[in-house]
């Protein structure tokens, strides 16, 4: 690995980490840079889920007020997103690569729509629940153990597609929704790594370099991201999820 390899990856790590604690999507500036590199699809995935998950860790530190009370729904979305990374990393393992990422344009498009129109279905939740808050129910859960299993496999815009599923189904604001986001975000990112350094090809010096710049870009993103207000938080998740999209199409 050049100097230059390194410099390149660790400021990939850092605006992944980023914009991992401010929406989501940073595996998508990491994985084409570590293919690009000349690394192998898998390995690339796999390194990059390890790498990123100290990352997504700093962005839950850094979001700790937004979680104050959100105790019992924060341990109970992260036992379906654990299980659900479970079983993306052994669908990442035993399936070839091209068969789960035909999808995902259309899981990402779906996504950006939810986000597009969670404030009109959101309000209407609220007025036909009476005023209660919604925290989710079967159907928040299985979308987010789905959405854990499709983070096992490949990491890239789980966050968006969580704030679509949380913005419609939990009602909440969405600064407190981003930080449960980040917390799932973790969970998979952690399950699926420790299966990865055991039963993956894996490559340890972009894991290390990943890990150091993803941690203080997470960091970073918490600063930022705590300060949007819920209109520019929810075009950034817009903007972010179309560019995703263009970037699988073009790949």
């Amino acid at each position: 690995m050049t100097w230059w390899e390194v410099v390149v990856i660790l400021l990939a790590g850092a605006w992944a980490g980023t914009i991992n604690t401010v929406v989501g999507s940073g595996t998508l500036v990491t994985f084409p840079v570590l293919v690009a590199l000349g690394y192998p699809p898998v390995t690339a995935t796999t390194s990059n889920a390890i790498g990123l998950a100290p990352g997504t860790i700093s962005g839950v530190i850094g979001y700790r007020r937004e979680l104050a009370g959100q105790r019992d729904r924060v341990l109970r979305f992260a036992g379906f997103s654990a299980a659900g990374a479970v079983g993306g990393t052994v669908l990442l393992l035993a399936l070839p690569e091209a068969a789960f990422e035909t999808i995902v344009p259309w899981l990402i498009g779906l996504a950006v729509i939810l986000v597009i129109i969670q404030p009109k279905v959101s309000g209407w939740v609220l007025r036909s629940g009476g005023g209660r808050a919604s925290h989710g129910g079967l159907m928040a859960v299985a979308l987010i153990l789905l959405i854990g299993v499709y983070g096992g496999y490949f990491t890239a815009a789980q966050g968006v597609l969580l704030m679509g599923v949380l913005g419609i189904l939990v009602h909440d604001s969405l600064q407190r929704l981003n930080a449960v986001k980040n917390v799932l975000t973790a969970v998979v990112n952690v399950v699926a790594g420790l299966v990865y350094a055991f039963y993956a090809p894996v490559s340890w010096p972009v894991i290390g370099l990943l890990a150091v710049s993803s941690m203080l870009g997470g960091y970073l993103g918490a600063v930022v991201g705590r300060r949007l207000p819920p209109a520019v938080l929810r075009a950034t998740i817009v903007v972010i999820g179309l560019a995703a999209i263009v970037n699988f199409l073009w790949a």
